[in-house]
């Protein structure tokens, strides 16, 4: 498929988001922009912009994007914010918030070194400029906080590490899958002055935290 076909159906792609989503604009755009097939293994290419999750290896896997899209508006950041991810995956979500948020803003830690190369090497090969640390997200880039948002593409157990809620600055937000009750549930926390309010959007499943 040549490049033209990629960004034809990448507007599909788009345009069904659009119907679906209450997305703004920005996050749409931001889809709009980054090549997911760059980002699946080459047996999956031909399935890179169907909305749904797609194998990476390592027993991992990249979200839909409509849950990409979801998820990155729910962290309601703008240009020049700082953001921390936990999950770098393939690094496509991270690609997509570095889009909205602009280069040298993302921070991504990743638990499979191996993954966590490939990532580093593939975002820098398409321009993106992002950090990406093998390593624990509960440990990674502590020297980089207060964020202004954090995500994580894995389900946390119970609740969102506080480790990672920490590095958070007060009045900005974490979204994250967590596991309740044999469920998981996507929610936003926001981080006030006097503890966290938090909001749930509904039923997921992601892979778990390592």
């Amino acid at each position: 498929m040549s490049d033209a076909d990629h960004a034809a159906v990448r507007r599909e792609l788009v345009n069904a988001l659009r119907d679906r989503l209450d997305a703004s604009e920005r996050t749409l755009s931001a889809i709009g922009a980054v090549p997911r097939h760059e980002f699946v293994p080459e047996p999956q290419r031909a399935s890179a912009y169907a909305d749904r999750p797609l194998p990476i290896g390592h027993d991992q896997t990249v979200s839909a994007p409509h849950m990409v899209a979801m998820m990155t508006d729910l962290l309601e950041i703008e240009r020049g914010d700082r953001v921390f991810e936990v999950g770098t995956g393939c690094g496509y979500h991270a690609a997509v918030v570095a889009e909205v948020v602009g280069p040298g803003n993302v921070f991504s830690a990743e638990r499979v070194p191996e993954l966590a190369a490939d990532a580093r090497e593939r975002l820098d090969r398409l321009g993106y400029d992002v950090t990406v640390a093998a390593g624990d997200g509960r440990e990674a880039f502590a020297d980089e906080a207060p964020f202004d948002a954090a995500y994580l593409t894995c389900a946390a157990p119970e609740s969102v590490p506080d480790a990672i809620v920490d590095r958070v600055r007060t009045g900005g937000r974490v979204v994250a899958p967590v596991r309740e009750d044999g469920r998981q549930r996507l929610v936003r926390l926001t981080v006030r002055e006097d503890g966290i309010d938090r909001e749930d959007h509904g039923g997921v499943r992601f892979v778990p935290m390592r």
